[in-house]
């Protein structure tokens, strides 16, 4: 109970730079919903997806380039109490060791789940249409969050090791674009063969397929199974390394 009371107090004090600086979530969004506002409107009607409406088909993967541009703020977080020296201070005091990292991935959690509300929102505004029932929308939250869980933990890494700031970020560019070398913005099947098997067989498509199928109410397949299998096994891995990383910290 000790550990979860610590948690929840560095839980807030995290939250509370949040607030008080809501540029951080404000500069977050600028990027995806500029990219969504280019697809739909200037590209949208040169991309044929089999859809009425572009934007239902490229919602999901625009929810994940948000989350992956959330996370690099976790990095540098990390990074800035590591240099501060709260780290240090906080492990002579008696605190759940735990609970240092966990606020900072609970921090996460919550203000990627309000850039996630607040996309969503601009895709109704945009004309999205969603057909799922109660129980889809449940496992597209779940899905999302699982999602952010395990790259806030590979968040932790770099923000745990790295020497310089921009060290801290920088790692989260690659998962920014990733989606983009996925079904997240056009069908693999258009892909010349080299890129279509790397897209196919890399994570972003397995859970963008997952998504679009749970909003649409359509099968999902095996889809759903390989986005979990790939959110689970990076978050254990993630979490390992970024253990161990605090050890030497601490």
């Amino acid at each position: 109970m000790k550990a979860l009371r610590d948690t929840f107090v560095l839980f807030g004090r995290s939250m509370r730079h949040i607030v008080r600086s809501p540029d951080t979530i404000i500069t977050v969004l600028i990027t995806p919903v500029m990219m969504m506002l280019l697809f739909v409107y200037v590209l949208g009607g040169a991309i044929q997806t089999g859809t009425d409406n572009y934007v239902n088909y490229l919602l999901p993967g625009i929810l994940l380039i948000a989350i992956a541009s959330g996370i690099s703020y976790t990095a540098v977080r990390l990074f800035a109490d590591v240099q501060n020296g709260l780290f240090s201070r906080f492990n002579s005091m008696p605190i759940g060791r735990s609970s240092l990292l966990w606020g900072h991935v609970l921090t996460s959690m919550v203000s990627n789940a309000i850039s996630v509300v607040v996309i969503i929102g601009i895709g109704l505004i945009m004309g999205f249409r969603s057909s799922a029932g109660v129980l889809a929308w449940l496992a597209v939250a779940g899905i999302l969050a699982l999602f952010t869980l395990a790259l806030t933990w590979l968040a932790c890494i770099p923000g745990l090791t790295a020497k310089f700031i921009d060290g801290a970020s920088a790692f989260a560019y690659p998962l920014i674009f990733l989606p983009f070398i996925s079904s997240a913005f056009v069908p693999t099947e258009t892909m010349p063969t080299p890129v279509r098997v790397f897209a196919e067989n890399q994570p972003v498509t397995s859970i963008v397929e997952t998504l679009q199928g749970l909003l649409h109410d359509q099968p999902v397949g095996n889809d759903i199974w390989t986005a979990l299998a790939w959110c689970v096994g990076i978050a254990a891995v993630a979490y390992f390394f970024a253990v161990r990383a605090y050890k030497r910290v601490g």
